[in-house]
């Protein structure tokens, strides 16, 4: 990421904290707008080109967004073009962000994190799943009508709809791309790190406690525990936040020494 788009989704996000009328409308009409701009090379080099005036990127905004979009939705956008972006890519992944940002505030009342780490779990876990949401070749309202299905009755609205539309507009990432990126987009507009933890069985509340407050004194900030069973590590916990790997699974252990013996 450069450092243009980083200060622009700095921006865009400081304008999300401080809109008002912030509701799932919103969050449903950024979705539209990232596919929109998405599927216009044109339209999207248009809005990301900062040699443009900014009040000429956002006389396109009004033109093509603010005879259907609400006054919040337009502002938002508005914003989003005002910045210099890294590429016309970069702007729409930051339109896409502030969608999942927007469900996010919607939703404050809703565990969405946990429901998108659960249907990422469901994903992961059926590989005939996972090609049908991410094929190129599928049609993207199907997509979004297979995933409505799956989840009806089994998730709030926003998780519904963060989910249908990711899958409406992959961009050629795979659906578990999207749904983890997703999540680590909920957890820092809560302002949380996210850590998956891969356990050889599933943990007791008091444990999760316990580790959820040593990572969070370690990494200095609140961690969200996601917890996923693996018994092929035998025993122990592996542990990832971001780029770190804390692996301290027997599974591992076992394979140090046999290096060390064969070696």
């Amino acid at each position: 990421m450069g450092s243009a788009t980083t200060h622009a989704l700095a921006a865009s996000t400081a304008a999300l904290h401080a809109a008002k009328g912030v509701d799932l409308a919103v969050a449903s009409q950024l979705f539209d707008a990232a596919r929109t701009v998405g599927g216009s090379s044109h339209l999207a080099s248009a809005l990301a080109d900062a040699s443009t005036p900014s009040a000429a990127r956002t006389k396109v905004v009004s033109d093509v967004f603010g005879p259907v979009f609400a006054a919040t939705t337009v502002s938002l956008l508005d914003t989003v073009v005002e910045q210099r972006w890294s590429s016309a890519g970069d702007l729409v992944d930051g339109i896409e962000e502030l969608a999942v940002r927007a469900a996010s505030v919607a939703a404050s009342d809703v565990d969405l994190e946990g429901e998108l780490f659960r249907f990422l779990q469901t994903v992961t876990a059926n590989p005939e799943l996972e090609l049908a949401l991410g094929s190129r070749a599928g049609d993207a309202s199907a997509k979004g009508a297979l995933v409505s299905t799956l989840l009806a009755g089994r998730a709030s609205e926003a998780t519904v709809l963060v989910v249908s539309s990711l899958v409406r507009q992959p961009s050629g990432r795979r659906a578990r791309g999207l749904l983890e990126r997703a999540i680590r987009i909920v957890a820092s507009q809560n302002r949380r790190t996210v850590a998956t933890v891969v356990a050889a069985a599933p943990l007791s509340d008091a444990q999760v406690d316990r580790l959820r407050i040593a990572l969070s004194q370690r990494y200095d900030t609140e961690v969200s525990i996601n917890t996923v069973i693996d018994p092929s590590i035998t025993g122990g916990l592996r542990v990832q936040i971001a780029d770190d790997i804390i692996d301290a699974s027997i599974s591992s252990r076992l394979a140090d020494l046999r290096q060390r013996l064969a070696g």
